[in-house]
């Protein structure tokens, strides 16, 4: 939730990490994002990325990452 002002005006990042964690479920992203405060959920529109030229790599755990997320491409679920 404190972050959400800043995922609003640049999209999502990877700050500190390689890459940018998104979850494939929503009741997924919601007990990773629930770990940290209340939780924001939102969609990405990953196709569009992918058509863009964005690449996403899927991780032995099941988490998909992408070097960032363009405000264009989220939309605010919850």
């Amino acid at each position: 939730e404190k972050y959400k002002s800043s995922i609003d005006n640049i999209g999502l990042i990877s700050k500190s990490r390689l890459h940018v964690h998104l979850s494939e479920d929503m009741m997924t992203a919601i007990e990773v994002g629930g770990r940290h405060g209340n939780p924001v959920v939102y969609r990405v529109h990953a196709d569009e990325m992918r058509k863009s030229g964005f690449i996403f790599y899927k991780s032995k755990n099941g988490v998909w990452l992408t070097e960032r997320v363009p405000v264009w491409a989220i939309e605010r679920v919850m």
